[in-house]
């Protein structure tokens, strides 16, 4: 009996090693990440100031982009409703919530994720100036763990306002923005710069919310002959208060994207969101699969810029089309 009772310790203990060493290969292969790399879940947190159809755009670029690349993706989207301090809470929950990858909608999303993790990949889109904005050193080496794609296109404001100049008889733009936004104010700068060219003034209003934006805009009556809109995440927001003031005083309104134009202003030299929040996910892709760093993907220009016009809005504002935009505009009827 004692014999036999040795027999089936023995038997019981190499069963045990047996299985502990099936265990051990098991956890090896799994590690390695090669046999189950295509099977893996990325979270992704999505941190968006706000709600509107340029930055929603963007957003459905990047999703395009992260399937073409084969990229399991559980998004967890977010919005900040306009508020910084929602901007903030929104990207601290990410780095709580130890996503693999924060993509940050407008400058004070990116800054925000910035602010909350120097570990977590941040990719960007939606800003103006990431240089002004604080987000990188310079355009070639973002340096740290952030990059993306800027909605600005820098031959944008200089074409807009020579637009203006060359084929409008007016004195005078009338720009509404929020002065507390590095992009906006990034690119109010460079309206005056192009501006300090012509013989044209800027009349300016700010507003710190979008519920200000049609107070701001009619108070520009009878001092501004145009609007121009810029990228303003404020007063984008609040665009058709622009646009009623716009038509029933018949001042031409420029805006700072096609989606605007889409939505009821007269002009823009833009790009569709939709390509810069692609861009943006190729970016996040290569990122996710190790074939770069932030720091080695350079920031981005919009690689597409044109002249759109909106036909229905030119009638409502009381301008006349010319025959030799033609050539150099594409149009849209509503």
């Amino acid at each position: 009996m004692k014999n036999f009772k040795s027999m089936k310790i023995i038997a019981a203990a190499s069963i045990m090693s047996a299985v502990f060493l099936s265990a051990c290969g098991s956890d090896e292969t799994n590690s390695g990440g090669a046999a189950n790399e295509g099977e893996k879940t990325y979270k992704v947190g999505v941190t968006q100031i706000a709600e509107h159809p340029s930055l929603d755009a963007a957003v459905e670029g990047f999703k395009k982009a992260m399937e073409e690349q084969g990229l399991s993706v559980d998004y967890d989207v977010q919005l900040a409703q306009g508020d910084q301090n929602n901007n903030q809470s929104i990207a601290n929950n990410f780095v709580g919530d130890s996503v693999d990858l924060i993509f940050a909608n407008s400058t004070p999303s990116a800054q925000a994720a910035l602010n909350a993790t120097k570990d977590i990949p941040v990719v960007f889109t939606s800003v103006t100036d990431a240089v002004a904005g604080g987000l990188v050193p310079s355009m070639e080496e973002p340096g740290g763990n952030i990059t993306g794609t800027l909605d600005n296109h820098p031959d944008a404001i200089p074409n807009t306002v020579k637009f203006i100049n060359d084929h409008f008889d007016i004195d005078t733009i009338g720009v509404i923005y929020n002065a507390g936004e590095a992009n906006s104010v990034a690119q109010i700068d460079i309206v005056k710069k192009a501006v300090a060219e012509t013989d044209l003034k800027i009349a300016e209003a700010t507003v710190s919310t979008s519920a200000e934006v049609k107070q701001a805009t009619e108070s520009l009556v009878g001092k501004a002959d145009v609007f121009y809109i810029i990228t303003d995440n404020t007063v984008v927001t609040a665009l058709e208060s622009v646009i009623q003031v716009s038509n029933d005083n018949k001042i031409p309104l420029f805006v700072g994207e096609l989606d605007s134009v889409k939505r009821g202003g007269f002009a823009a030299y833009g790009f569709d969101y939709a390509d810069i929040g692609f861009e943006a996910g190729m970016m996040a892709a290569e990122i996710l699969k190790g074939e770069k760093k932030p720091a080695e993907l350079p920031v981005q220009y919009p690689q597409n810029l044109k002249l759109l016009i909106n036909k229905k809005a030119a009638e409502a504002m009381g301008i006349e089309l010319k025959d030799e935009w033609n050539d150099i505009a594409e149009f849209i009827e509503d």
